[in-house]
């Protein structure tokens, strides 16, 4: 019997970076993606979103045993979550969030590649059978290529975040890079532990920022 795929151990230097930065080109991958706006502790959209993209993985992940799996599937692993960030507002000063509500955000469940349009269709109606207060035609199918990044762990609560970032930017200029942010390559948080589960100074969580020469 095989194994079941872990992306976070197939790919540890994708998942499992160290606390100092590093340079990585993050290729193309496929993820259920959700957009929404406001402060991730307080708005109903977003813990709404966290509810569709893990139903909808969960429902792909469980489809042989509805009799669905689609072509070349197998079993695995479902990643953790992951974000794309832009808004709010920072007091560099204090490298502090000072206005979480102001946030947008596009939250991801990374998905293998057999999941077709096809199949993510068929997640949709079984989940909006299964769960009708739950809206999965708010999730689309998404192909992300990211490219060139400055990535780190960061270890600790999410407030303290900016400091990381402070050591992630200068360690990219010391390399020759540039920050590339733009409407379609944001901050990236990947969130490799459960808040609800574990300490504030024990999280520890991917921080991804594009970077380009020059």
């Amino acid at each position: 019997m095989a194994p079941t795929f872990d992306f976070k151990k197939v790919e540890k230097h994708l998942y499992q970076p160290k606390r100092e930065p590093e340079i990585v080109d993050v290729p193309e991958m496929l993820f259920i993606a959700v957009d929404g706006a406001g402060d991730p502790n307080t708005s109903p959209a977003y813990e709404r979103a966290v509810q569709v993209l893990y139903g909808l993985s969960y429902t792909i992940k469980m489809s042989p045993k509805r009799g669905q799996a689609p072509p070349g599937y197998f079993d695995f692993v479902v990643p953790p979550l992951e974000g794309l960030w832009w808004g709010g507002e920072i007091d560099l000063e204090r490298m502090a969030i000072t206005d979480k509500s102001t946030f947008s955000w596009t939250m991801l469940l990374r998905q293998p590649e057999f999941v077709t349009p096809e199949v993510f269709a068929w997640a949709q109606e079984a989940l909006a059978e299964k769960k009708p207060e739950l809206d999965p035609f708010s999730a689309r199918l998404w192909r992300y290529a990211e490219g060139l990044c400055v990535q780190a762990l960061h270890v600790g609560p999410y407030d303290e975040e900016p400091e990381t970032i402070c050591r992630m930017h200068a360690y990219a200029a010391e390399q020759g890079y540039r920050m590339d942010m733009s409407e379609t390559r944001r901050h990236h948080e990947i969130y490799l532990s459960d808040p609800r589960k574990t300490a504030p100074e024990k999280l520890k969580t991917v921080i991804r920022h594009p970077i380009a020469k020059g």
